[in-house]
């Protein structure tokens, strides 16, 4: 890396190199030594201990003004990315909800803000702020890297946390999507067994006994093949279904909708169940095309902002906490594309995160 395309010098580069070989235990022991012969690792040597993150302070410094906090009446809910000087920015659109929105700045000022435009299917919203002059974030053009940092900035002089990318690019399959039934067990033919209330498959007029014959008019004779067509249907979407009855078939339209805590027991095609963390996980954490993953403990306000590289340059925008281990952000190439579309929808075309 040439000297003068990083933020961090050589003298915090080696001082953040003896703090990461303290924190994994790295110093040589002598054998006839115990472990107690050795004071414990202060909690500001941890990670994302304050030692830590005061050794990258110059990239947050560097980034902290192409970074706002938004609030939704007055709870703070994302970070987001200046885009451009006007005051557009991007964010996590699921974390934007009815209410009054503005944005604090890194100049400790606090500003109004109007939502513009979502994609639904990336959970990105562009937010416009009313402010001006300032500073958008940099894009970072060089492919991501197993084991590289990715640091988390905010409006603070250092970085809200820091992490490794643990995963290159990959597809997070969307969660599950259900009827609302429950298939016979005695039989792999498509025969539903109990209707659940409150789902589409009650609401359509589902009744068990019932044999589904087709999914979106592709015929069906067995659990897995419906299983198959549903696995990559949304929550929200419609879905067709052909019903043999007593001897006579008949078509009904299903909305399909995903689960709460505790309901997924009673799928039967619902046995891929996610690790998740015990706490607070992001509202969305599935159906991304494309995700780098990275191992930085972030709460789900967190989330919406830059994630960035040792330059200080946005490698993607980070789009949830999905687990205990890994946060998910969307590569800067894709948010790049992503901006583009949303710019060139409609005035007054929001609507709003799913």
């Amino acid at each position: 890396m040439a000297r003068a395309s990083t933020i961090l010098d050589k003298t915090a580069l080696r001082r953040l190199a003896v703090l990461m070989l303290l924190a994994a235990g790295l110093a040589p022991m002598a054998p006839a030594q115990e472990l107690s012969d050795y004071p414990a690792l202060p909690r500001a040597r941890f990670r994302s201990g304050q030692e830590v993150l005061d050794a990258f302070a110059p990239i947050s410094k560097a980034t902290r003004d192409s970074i706002v906090e938004f609030n939704v009446n007055e709870d703070p809910v994302a970070l987001g990315a200046v885009v451009d000087r006007t005051g557009l920015v991007v964010t996590k659109a699921s974390e934007i909800k009815p209410g009054k929105l503005t944005c604090w700045l890194a100049s400790g000022t606090e500003a109004g803000a109007q939502l513009v435009a979502v994609d639904n299917e990336e959970d990105v919203a562009l937010v416009r702020v009313n402010a001006q002059g300032l500073k958008p974030i940099q894009w970072a053009t060089n492919a991501v890297m197993e084991g590289q940092w990715a640091i988390t900035p905010a409006l603070s002089e250092t970085p809200q946390a820091v992490g490794i990318i643990s995963a290159l690019p990959h597809r997070i399959r969307p969660s599950k999507a259900l009827m609302g039934i429950q298939f016979q067990r005695d039989t792999t033919a498509p025969k539903i067994g109990m209707v659940m209330p409150g789902y589409g498959a009650e609401k359509a007029g589902l009744h068990p006994g019932d044999l589904i014959v087709a999914v979106d008019g592709m015929a069906v004779t067995n659990r897995e093949q419906v299983t198959d067509l549903l696995r990559e249907k949304r929550d929200g979407e419609m879905v067709q279904i052909s019903i043999r009855r007593e001897g006579l078939d008949f078509d009904a339209g299903i909305r399909l909708r995903s689960p709460k805590p505790g309901e997924l027991e009673f799928e039967s095609y619902a046995d891929e169940r996610e690790s998740r963390l015990s706490g607070d996980v992001s509202e969305r954490t599935e159906g991304f095309d494309r995700v780098i993953e990275h191992d930085t403990v972030l709460e789900p306000w967190q989330c919406g902002g830059p994630l960035v590289n040792l330059e200080g340059k946005a490698i993607g925008l980070n789009i949830a906490r999905a687990s205990r281990v890994a946060t998910y952000a969307l590569p800067a190439a894709m948010v790049e594309q992503l901006l583009a579309k949303l710019k060139a929808q409609p005035a007054g075309n929001a609507g709003t995160a799913k």
